[in-house]
């Protein structure tokens, strides 16, 4: 019974990774992220962040009702996924929370590109399936190779474990948060264990970790910390740029090396459960679109946990939340001829007057928090 449970998972995920590859080609992955113990957070709840950068700008987010044996869970999903495919950030109703980030320096093997490209199908399996951090890693270990990803998977479960898992076709290597001398751990597009020296997100790791570092002391992190800071702070490490309304000469600046970028597509925290806690009590707080033209949502599980506007809707399946921070975020990049692309008008963002979208959906943003209740 068991070996035929393995055969259809292994039948669904190379089905499943054909249509994905059919439907986007190669896609190039990139993003910011992090897991952090529930020791260093304002109210003892884990948190798994992740600042998703990707060529799709269109997310959506979606309720999958329990079936066939299978655990309900909600997840981000590209809109043009219209067979909620490829899960990119997820929870489920047992408090098991999956997310990634690409990485670029693991895999040394001739596995073709059609194989590849499957990180967000072995999520959405994992959504459906595990409830620990064991079930992921027996999943991992039950998949046939090779498994066609070379990713960071970050995952938690409700018992308060958190890892991240540095996975490439062949094996992988676990970093346990509780391990992590400070309590939290930051991945971008490397991975630690991979071929030094190579991969992408150096640079905007050690943003986060500066970003971080007065949080970390004071351990007063919230989901807030990245929806409302990192995800909408220009700073960029290696430079030392800080960009304030204040603190800069120019209207234009470069789009290089910061955390949100032009190609950023959301960010979302789950935020975990305290002991004892049913995982149903989990939150996965959504800022759909560009993240710094962004308003956050709290998504749940359980009928009608998903807001209207975070789900895809019409001929496209666009969310209606996400259509509208892109039309703010034409503005952020409103130079089209040449590349133009690469320059951000900081004007549209923040400005003296206070009336730029970081400022004003900031303000909105933390209404939200502040009115939340479970």
């Amino acid at each position: 019974m068991r070996n035929s449970h393995l055969l259809r998972t292994t039948c669904y995920l190379l089905c499943a990774t054909c249509y994905v590859l059919l439907l986007f080609g190669v896609d190039a992955l990139a993003c910011t992220s992090a897991i952090v113990s529930g020791r260093l957070t304002a109210n003892g709840r884990p948190l798994l962040w992740k600042h998703r950068d990707t060529g799709e700008p269109n997310n959506r987010v979606k309720r999958i009702e329990a079936h066939d044996g299978l655990m309900e869970f909600v997840a981000l999903f590209d809109a043009r996924d219209l067979r909620d495919t490829a899960a990119w950030i997820g929870m489920n109703t047992a408090g098991f929370a999956i997310m990634n980030t690409a990485s670029y320096n693991l895999n040394a093997d001739d596995v073709p590109t059609s194989q590849m490209d499957r990180e967000g199908v072995v999520m959405r399996l994992a959504l459906e399936r595990c409830v620990s951090l064991a079930d992921f890693e027996t999943l991992l270990d039950t998949l046939s190779r090779p498994l066609g990803v070379e990713a960071n998977f970050g995952v938690m479960d409700a018992a308060g474990h958190a890892a991240y898992y540095e996975t490439g076709n062949y094996s992988y290597r676990k970093f346990d948060v509780d391990d992590a001398p400070e309590g939290y751990i930051v991945r971008t597009n490397y991975s630690h264990s991979g071929r030094e020296g190579e991969g992408h997100g150096y640079i905007r790791e050690r943003n986060a970790l500066e970003l971080l570092a007065p949080h970390v002391v004071a351990r007063d992190i919230c989901p807030a910390t990245f929806t409302e800071e990192l995800s909408r702070t220009f700073y960029n490490s290696l430079t030392r740029e800080f960009h304030l309304p204040d603190t800069r000469a120019d209207r234009w600046i470069v789009d290089q090396d910061f955390i949100p970028r032009r190609i950023s597509t959301a960010s979302v925290v789950i935020e975990g459960v305290l002991p004892g806690e049913g995982g149903d009590r989990s939150v996965m707080w959504t800022a759909l679109g560009y993240p710094p033209c962004a308003v956050v949502c709290p998504v749940t599980t359980g009928e009608g946990g998903v807001p209207e506007r975070l789900t895809g809707q019409g001929p496209k399946n666009h969310a209606p939340e996400c259509d509208e921070v892109l039309s703010r975020k034409a503005q952020v990049f409103s130079i089209s001829r040449g590349n133009g692309s690469r320059y951000i008008d900081f004007d549209v963002l923040y400005n003296n007057d206070g009336t730029g979208y970081c400022q004003t959906l900031r303000r909105r943003a933390m209404e939200v928090y502040r009115n939340y209740s479970r």
